[in-house]
C-alpha cells in the first residue's frame, strides 16, 4: 500500500482531497453569494444584517485558504479558477438578492449542505485515519450548528 508523505494511503487521500474541492467549491459559491447580501441588505435590518454578512463571510474566507492548504497537505491539487467552481458546487449563485430573510433562507440551505457533506468528509478522514482533515471538519460543524442556531433563532424560527 503506497503512502503520501504524511503517511496516509495514497489513493485514499485522493478520494478525500477530491471530495475537499468539492466542499471548496461550495465555500467558494456561498462566499461570494454572502459577500453580495452584504452589499446588497436593504430594509430596516440593514445595520444589523450587513455586519453579520460581513462577519460570516470573512469566517469563509479563513475556511476557504484552509481547505486550500488541506487539500495540498494531502498531495492534491486545489481548486482556483471560479468557472470549476461554478461546474461543480452544489449551491447555486444567488445574485441582486437583497432582502434579508430572503439571505439568511440561502445561507441556512447552504449550511444544511455544507454540515452534511462535512459530516461525510469527516467520516472518509476517520476511516482513512486522517486526523487533521476530520479535526479541521469537526470544528467547521460545530461552528456552523451555532450559527444555524443563531440564524433560525433570527427569523423566529427553531434550529
Amino acid at each position: 500500500m503506497a503512502t503520501n508523505l504524511i503517511g496516509l494511503e495514497q489513493q485514499g487521500a485522493q478520494q478525500l482531497a477530491a471530495g475537499l474541492n468539492q466542499l471548496l467549491a461550495n465555500y467558494q459559491v456561498l462566499y461570494m453569494n454572502v459577500r453580495g447580501f452584504h452589499w446588497n441588505v436593504r430594509g430596516s435590518n440593514f445595520f444589523e444584517l450587513h455586519a453579520k454578512f460581513e462577519e460570516i463571510y470573512d469566517a469563509m474566507l479563513i475556511k476557504v485558504d484552509e481547505l486550500a492548504e488541506r487539500i495540498l497537505t494531502l498531495g492534491g491539487e486545489p481548486l482556483h479558477a471560479f468557472s470549476d467552481y461554478l461546474a461543480i458546487s452544489q449551491i447555486e449563485e444567488a445574485k441582486n438578492l437583497a432582502d434579508g430573510t430572503l439571505a439568511i433562507d440561502k445561507i441556512l440551505a447552504a449550511y444544511q449542505l455544507l454540515l452534511q457533506q462535512q459530516r461525510q468528509l469527516m467520516a472518509a478522514a476517520g476511516d482513512l485515519g486522517d486526523e487533521g482533515t476530520a479535526a479541521l471538519l469537526s470544528d467547521y460543524v460545530s461552528q456552523q450548528e451555532k450559527e444555524v442556531w443563531m440564524l433560525a433563532a433570527y427569523q423566529g424560527r427553531r434550529a
